[in-house]
C-alpha cells in the first residue's frame, strides 16, 4: 500500500507522517514521535501494554492503524503529567508502590485515567472489568488495585470539593 500523509496531535504537539496507513500507531509513536511508554507486549490488543487514549477513548495503539488516528487527539503516558505536577492517577500510582518491573505501569494509569473519565465513580465490578485488561507479568495486582481505589477517592474528593 502507498504512503499516506496521517495528521494527528499526540500530548498536545500536532505532528504529520507519511507512513504506511495499515501501519501499527504503537510503532509510529514509538519510532517516529520518540514515546517509549507505551509498551509492545502481545501485539493483539490482548495485555494492555500499549494502552494510549485517542480522543479520550483507551485505544491499544498495537492493533489501531495509524490511518485510524488521522485527525485525532492521541495522549501518551508522556503527555499525562503538567510540568513538574503528576497527573493524581499517576501520583496514586508512585503513593501505593504500584508498580514492579514498570512495564505494564503506563497501560494500568492510562486504563484508570480513561476509566475515570467514562465513570468518575465506578463501582467495584467496573474497577475489575476494566482493569483485567491489563495484564501485570509481576503480578502486582494488589497494589495496582490499592492505586487504582487511591485514584478513584482522590476523584470523587476532588469532585466533591469543585
Amino acid at each position: 500500500m502507498d504512503p499516506s500523509t496521517i495528521t494527528f496531535t499526540v500530548n498536545d504537539h500536532k505532528r504529520s507522517l507519511t507512513t504506511d496507513p495499515r501501519r501499527p500507531l504503537l510503532d509510529c509513536l514509538r519510532e517516529d514521535c520518540a514515546l517509549t511508554g507505551a509498551k509492545y507486549g502481545c501485539g493483539e490488543g490482548q495485555c494492555g501494554a500499549c494502552t494510549v487514549l485517542v480522543d479520550g477513548k483507551r485505544t491499544f495503539s498495537c492493533i489501531t492503524p495509524a490511518s485510524e488516528v488521522d485527525g485525532k487527539r492521541i495522549t501518551t503516558i508522556e503527555g499525562l503529567a503538567k510540568g513538574e505536577a503528576l497527573h493524581p492517577v499517576q501520583q496514586a500510582f508512585i503513593d501505593e508502590n504500584a508498580f514492579q518491573c514498570g512495564y505494564c505501569t503506563p497501560g494500568m494509569i492510562l486504563a484508570t485515567v480513561a476509566l475515570l473519565a467514562e465513570k468518575p465513580h465506578p463501582s467495584d465490578a467496573d474497577l475489575t472489568s476494566r482493569m483485567t485488561t491489563n495484564l501485570c507479568r509481576c503480578c502486582g495486582y494488589g497494589n495496582i488495585r490499592k492505586a487504582v481505589e487511591r485514584a478513584v477517592a482522590s476523584n470523587a474528593n476532588a469532585a466533591r470539593s469543585s
